[in-house]
């Protein structure tokens, strides 16, 4: 990397792998610094800056919001693993519920689906049918699909 705080913001969101917005909206978030200009020049930025904003990214890859992120930015010494672990744990369990949500609504869409592909020549869609109303009974099989 080069000399501590020599990186132009170009060259800074290049070497963090994303563009100068994505650098000046964390700024502006409060996940990065802005440096100051030294004589009128233009900012310059360091190799942590780069470490910085790479742990940003790797964090909303794992589905962190930016607000978490900044919490965790708080901890980033390395020495608050039990502060952190219970910020993971919290979204950890956010995360399991959507997946819960996301295997109803598969197994619901799959059910619907299928149904369809069964309704050959009738006017009757049971997609269509369950999306204009909150419960149907499709088809008249007794089961009521909820979504």
């Amino acid at each position: 990397m080069n000399a501590p705080q020599s990186l132009t913001i170009g060259t800074f969101a290049k070497a963090a792998g994303v563009n100068v917005e994505t650098i000046r909206f964390y700024q502006h978030k409060g996940l990065l610094a802005t440096p100051h200009r030294r004589h009128g020049s233009i900012r310059r930025y360091g190799s942590a800056d780069v470490t910085r904003v790479k742990f940003v990214k790797a964090a909303q890859r794992l589905g962190f919001s930016l607000g978490e992120i900044g919490e965790l930015l708080k901890l980033e010494d390395g020495t608050h693993c039990r502060e952190a672990a219970e910020l993971a744990d919290l979204h950890l369990a956010d995360v399991r519920a959507k997946l819960a949500d996301l295997m109803r609504i598969e197994a619901a869409l799959s059910k619907l689906v299928n149904e369809c592909r069964a309704h050959r020549g009738t006017v009757f869609c049971p997609l269509i049918a369950t999306l204009q109303h909150t419960s149907i009974d499709p088809g008249g099989s007794g089961t009521a699909v909820k979504i």
